[in-house]
C-alpha cells in the first residue's frame, strides 16, 4: 500500500466510484473488503490513521460475547461465534484460540457457567474452538498459579479467540487494495456532495498532509466513522438525530508475571455488572474493561482515575500478587460507538452491541454498533443493503472464506515477528539491507527493518502510526516506546524525505500523546 500512488490514482481518475467509505476503523475496513471482493470500485478515506480511534483499543478478543448470552441475545452470539470461527480460518497468523478460566464460587456458579458455556459452544457448531468444562479447584490453581485460592471453589474452562486488532486492520486493507480498493489515511471528509434531487453523490475531502482539497463522485456513500458518526450525519443534514451513545472502555497492561500461564481469566460479575478479562497478549497481560458513558467523543480518550482504580481493585481481589499503579506498563482508553438507546435510562452495558444500518434521506448509509469480531458480516450486510437500494444485481459475498493478506498457518507465537504472517520473510530480508538489522528495543523485540517496512508497505506516516499501531509498543510499554521514538523518527524521516524539524516535532507529538498512557 503506497499512499502517494493511491492519491495519484484518485486525482487522475474522474470516474464515479461504486462505494465511498468514510472511516478507516473496523466497520469501514469490513465494508471496503466486502465491496472490493464483489468487484465494486471502492475508495476508503480516514481522517487520521487507520484504527486510530476505537478500533485499536479493543480488549484484543474475537468473541461471541458470553455476557450477551446471559442477556438472552442468542442471535447476536450465534452470529459472532460463527464469525469468530471464520476469522481463525481466514487470518490464522493473527487470530488464535485462547482458553479462559472462570473462577467459580460454589456449586450454583459451577452449574450455571458450565450449562451456559455448553450452549455457547453449541451455537458455534462446527466452528467451535473447543469444549467448555468444569475443572477442580486444584486444577484451576495449577493452571492459574496467581489466582487467590480463598476466592474460588473450582473453575470452568471455555474457549474464545484472541487477535491483534490493528494488525488485522492493516492486513485487511492490504487485501482490499489487492482487489482494487483505494484506501488512504490522513484524508478528512469535510462535505457531502448532492445531486439536483438532494441525493448524496460524492464527497469533498482534504488531504491533511498537503492541505489540499478534492472532490470525488460515488454512487453509495458510507458513514463508517464509529463514535464520530453523528458529525457526518450533521454534514449530510443539519437536523440529523443523534444516533451514538459513546461509552468508554479502559484497559491496563501489566507484566506477564501477573498471569504467567497461557490461560486467560474471565471474572463474570464485577461491581459495575460488567465482566473483567485478564488476557495474555504479546508477552504481557491486558486487564479490562470498564464501561463509562462519555459526553464527548475524542480521538485520544483518556482513562479516568475511577476506571483505573476499579480495574486495579477488582484484579487485586482475585490475584495473589495484587497489581499496583507502579506495575502498570500502559493504560489505554477506547470509545465504543453504541447505538443510542431508544428508551431512556438504559445502562450502556444493556445497549445492544448488534450493528445497525441507518439510511438518510440523501441515501447515505450509516453503520453503528457492532464489534471487531463481526466486522466481515457488517460489511456483508451493508453491501447487501446498498445493492437493494440501488437496484443492482445481487452479487453473493466472497469474503466468507477469503484469506486475509499475510495468511500463514501454524505461526510460532514465540517468534517476535509472527504477526506479519507470510510477510515475515520479506522483513527479515529487508533487515539484511543497509544495516536495518539493529534492534530498536530489546524488551519489545522490534527491529529497525520493521519501521522501513511499515513506511513502504503499510502506509505508516508518523512515529505514532508505527509505535502505536503498526507495532503495539505504545500499548505494551508506553515508557519504552517513548525511548524508541527518536530512532523511529530518524528512520522514517529518511524514508519519507523529511528534515530534522519534522523529526523533532514527531518525537514531541508522540511524547505528548503517549504521556496519557503512563500512570
Amino acid at each position: 500500500m503506497n499512499r502517494k500512488e493511491m492519491l495519484d490514482k484518485l486525482r487522475s481518475d474522474s470516474k464515479t466510484y461504486d462505494f465511498i467509505v468514510i472511516g478507516g476503523g473496523a466497520t469501514g475496513i469490513g465494508v471496503a473488503l466486502e465491496a472490493s471482493a464483489r468487484g465494486y470500485s471502492v475508495v476508503l478515506l480516514e481522517k487520521s490513521d487507520f484504527t486510530k480511534s476505537t478500533s485499536s483499543k479493543s480488549t484484543k478478543l474475537v468473541h461471541g460475547g458470553v455476557r450477551y448470552l446471559a442477556q438472552g441475545d442468542v442471535g447476536l452470539v450465534r452470529e459472532a461465534v460463527v464469525e469468530r470461527g471464520l476469522l481463525t480460518q481466514n487470518a490464522p497468523h493473527l487470530v488464535k484460540d485462547l482458553s479462559f478460566v472462570i473462577p467459580t464460587h460454589g456449586l450454583f456458579d459451577e452449574v450455571q457457567y458450565t450449562v451456559g458455556l455448553t450452549l455457547y459452544d453449541l451455537l458455534a457448531g462446527k466452528l467451535s474452538l473447543g469444549r467448555s468444562k468444569r475443572i477442580s479447584k486444584a486444577k484451576t490453581l495449577k493452571r492459574i498459579s496467581t489466582i487467590n485460592p480463598d476466592k474460588i471453589s473450582a473453575g470452568v474452562v471455555y474457549h474464545d479467540g484472541q487477535f491483534d486488532d490493528t494488525r488485522l486492520a492493516i492486513n485487511t486493507l492490504q487485501s482490499a487494495a489487492e482487489m482494487g480498493a483505494i484506501v488512504i489515511n490522513y484524508c478528512s471528509v469535510v462535505g457531502i456532495l448532492k445531486d439536483e434531487n438532494g441525493k448524496s453523490c460524492g464527497v469533498k475531502f482534504i488531504d491533511e498532509e498537503e492541505n489540499k482539497g478534492y472532490e470525488i463522485k460515488g454512487k453509495q456513500i458510507v458513514n463508517a466513522t464509529g463514535v464520530f458518526a453523528d458529525d457526518v450525519l450533521k454534514m449530510d443534514s443539519p437536523h440529523a438525530q443523534k444516533t451514538i451513545a459513546p461509552s468508554q472502555g479502559v484497559h491496563l497492561v501489566l507484566d506477564k508475571s501477573f498471569l504467567p500461564g497461557t490461560d486467560a481469566i474471565m471474572i463474570p460479575k464485577t461491581d459495575d455488572g460488567r465482566v473483567l478479562f485478564l488476557v495474555p497478549w504479546h508477552d504481557k497481560v491486558v486487564v479490562g474493561t470498564t464501561d463509562t458513558p462519555i459526553e464527548k467523543e475524542s480521538l485520544e480518550p483518556v482513562a479516568l482515575e475511577e476506571e483505573i482504580n476499579f480495574i486495579l481493585d477488582t484484579a487485586s481481589r482475585y490475584l495473589t500478587k495484587a497489581p499496583k499503579r507502579s506495575d502498570v506498563l500502559s493504560v489505554f482508553a477506547g470509545l465504543r460507538p453504541l447505538a443510542a438507546p431508544s428508551g431512556e435510562g438504559k445502562k450502556t452495558k444493556e445497549i445492544s452491541r448488534s450493528h445497525k444500518i441507518f439510511e438518510s434521506e440523501s441515501g447515505l448509509l450509516t453503520m453503528v454498533g457492532g464489534k471487531w469480531t463481526t466486522y466481515r458480516k457488517m460489511g456483508e450486510d451493508l453491501v447487501d443493503k446498498a445493492e437493494r437500494n440501488h437496484g443492482w444485481a445481487h452479487i453473493p459475498t466472497k469474503t466468507t472464506h477469503l484469506r486475509i493478506h499475510g495468511y500463514k498457518e501454524n505461526v510460532n507465537l514465540e517468534d517476535p515477528l509472527y504477526f506479519y504472517g507470510s510477510d515475515e520473510d520479506a522483513i527479515i530480508g529487508l533487515s539484511k539491507v543497509n544495516g536495518y538489522s539493529k534492534t530498536l528495543s530489546e524488551s519489545l523485540k522490534v527491529l529497525e527493518a520493521q519501521v522501513v517496512w511499515a513506511v513502504r508497505n503499510e502506509m505508516a506516516r508518523s512515529v505514532e502510526d508505527f509505535l502505536a499501531r503498526r507495532t503495539r509498543c505504545q500499548l505494551l510499554d508506553a515508557k519504552e516506546s517513548i525511548r524508541m521514538a527518536p530512532k523511529v523518527a530518524e528512520i522514517m524521516a529518511e524514508e519519507l524525505g523529511k528534515d530534522a524539524d519534522w523529526q523533532t516535532k514527531q518525537v514531541a507529538d508522540y511524547i505528548e500523546v503517549t504521556s496519557n498512557y503512563i500512570l
